[in-house]
């Protein structure tokens, strides 16, 4: 009888710590027993028959390294039934108990698709943004964060030698995360992003003149990508306070690199905890960090769960930026 085999996939945006989730799933699975396969491009390898064997060697060295080993894709195909029903199949017909899928919600919503036609998944929350409501923590996001971070010091020691004003858009469509926390840590004067309404003259304007009553001569201005509008931000805060304004988009520079100790070693925790639930049988589930505890979830209700934005760390950030 052929042996049981647990597959592996990245799928969505790609995310610093994945490969380190990925060398967790396949050395777990193998640890308790399992062959294991990398499904690469996300669920179009399912589709497209594009699966490779893994073993302990294959993910040797991957942890310190950015992107995917197992390269990822978004697939509009696998929203329809009819594909959905063919991968199983080829699940079935690989002998594969088990699909470990790394990726944001779209992924999640691939993996209960999947589940539905009888083969166990599990969702490993990977995305840079930080954005799914059923975890507090992303694969992906201190590793971004940091990486914004030195960009922005950067940018600073320009900004301070020629008294300018630096307006600088960090990614997160709808999640402020990492525009407020990058925020934070650089010091910036003013912070806009999508869970917060906001005024330019008093968000953005009233601060500056403000701190620049009491001798700051160089600021910087945080913006979430889904606030965007950063060119005509800077020419806005130019023509209002005289001061020379430019505006960097830091773009994906932002999703790649290699990933920070946590990223590694929330990656592993998951990885693990994945391959333990589809051991026993046990799928449609999320793998969560809750209270700093790796938990699970049912990925309906896990879908169906509001995030919940920090208002608190916002209003300090608001406090301390004078």
């Amino acid at each position: 009888m052929a042996k049981e085999k647990i597959a592996v996939m990245t799928s969505g945006g790609d995310a610093p710590g994945m490969n380190a989730a990925i060398r967790s799933v396949v050395r777990s699975a193998i640890n308790m027993g399992f062959d294991v396969l990398g499904i690469k491009r996300g669920y179009n390898g399912l589709l497209n028959r594009d699966v490779v064997d893994m073993n302990l060697r294959s993910v040797s060295d991957i942890i310190t390294r950015g992107g995917t080993v197992i390269y990822t894709a978004r697939s509009e195909e696998f929203k329809q039934l009819e594909y959905q029903k063919q991968a199983a199949d080829y699940c079935r017909e690989l002998n594969i108990v088990g699909v470990v899928v790394i990726g944001g919600d779209g992924s999640y919503r691939g993996a209960r698709a999947l589940s539905n036609q009888g083969i166990n998944c599990i969702g490993i929350p990977g995305t840079i943004d930080n954005d799914i409501a059923c975890t507090d923590y992303t694969i992906g996001f201190d590793t971004a964060m940091n990486t914004a971070l030195e960009m922005v010091d950067k940018i600073r020691d320009t900004a301070a030698s020629h008294d300018r004003c630096s307006v600088v858009e960090v990614m997160g469509r709808n999640c402020g995360d990492i525009a407020l926390q990058t925020g934070i840590a650089c010091g910036a004067t003013a912070i806009l992003i999508p869970e917060v309404p906001h005024d330019l003259e008093k968000d953005v304007i009233a601060k500056i003149e403000a701190t620049r009553s009491t001798g700051k001569k160089h600021f910087i201005v945080i913006v979430a990508e889904g606030i965007g509008g950063v060119e005509d931000m800077a020419k806005y805060i130019q023509v209002r306070t005289g001061i020379d304004s430019r505006a960097t988009i830091l773009g994906h520079v932002q999703r790649g690199g290699s990933p920070t100790l946590r990223d590694r070693v929330v990656a592993s925790q998951m990885g693990h905890k994945a391959v333990e639930l589809l051991s026993q049988g046990i799928g449609n589930r999320v793998i969560s960090l809750k209270d700093n505890k790796i938990v699970d979830y049912d990925i309906t209700k896990a879908l169906e769960m509001k995030r919940e934005f920090d208002i608190e760390l916002f209003n300090i950030a608001m406090d301390i930026s004078i």
